[in-house]
């Protein structure tokens, strides 16, 4: 590549000035840059639905989340499972006279893309602030890369799933037990192959 990138502006110094070999210069530097620069970033829109799972984790049910999403990743669907502590906690990002605060202790998920690839992760952080003043919740929950099978295989990295919450189904005025999911993913994903399948998240 810099023999290619010399010879350039060996040939363009006998018909340009100073002043534009220098602009080619820097455009190639950047062009070159953007070779090997790869970070992988993860935006995409999800949603879905809520439930109570049957699964338990660390002896309480977990919560299931059903999620459907496009975007830098294509098209894909995602499944987390989560339980969170059984008592509120304070925290700085959730509070308010009619908001508590649940942080997320155990749980994980698969992503799977659209060619059939599954990208699978693991929790390590999150919660849910709940508002009872809308009725609502925004929940968040930090997913760290496992593994991964085809384009994901060597995948690496961590996302963030934010989710506003909502229900509508309850067992009573009091018990909620289904709810609607509306969020993003964001974060990055290292070393995934591209999406021959999509574009722009497209089929």
């Amino acid at each position: 590549m810099r023999r290619k990138v010399n010879h350039l502006l060996l040939t363009l110094g006998r018909r340009v000035p100073i002043k534009q070999i220098a602009t080619v210069t820097l455009m190639l530097g950047l062009g070159v840059a953007g070779i090997y620069a790869q970070p992988g970033n993860v935006s995409a829109e999800v949603s879905g639905s809520a439930a109570r799972s049957t699964i338990s984790l660390q002896g309480t049910p977990a919560s299931e989340y059903q999620l459907a999403g496009t975007g830098s990743l294509g098209q894909f669907t995602l499944r987390v499972l989560s339980t969170s502590l059984a008592a509120p906690q304070r925290s700085t990002t959730c509070s308010g006279p009619t908001k508590v605060y649940f942080p997320t202790v155990a749980g994980a998920g698969i992503l799977r893309s659209q060619d059939g690839s599954l990208l699978k992760v693991s929790l390590t952080g999150g919660g849910d602030c709940i508002d009872f003043a809308v009725g609502g919740a925004v929940c968040t929950r930090v997913l760290q890369v496992t593994s991964g099978t085809g384009r994901f295989t060597n995948s690496s990295g961590t996302v963030t799933l934010t989710m506003t919450v909502v229900p509508v189904l309850a067992d009573g005025p009091t018990s909620p037990v289904f709810f609607s999911v509306t969020g993003d993913l964001t974060g990055s994903v290292a070393g995934a192959a591209s999406n021959q399948g999509s574009q722009n998240g497209q089929p």
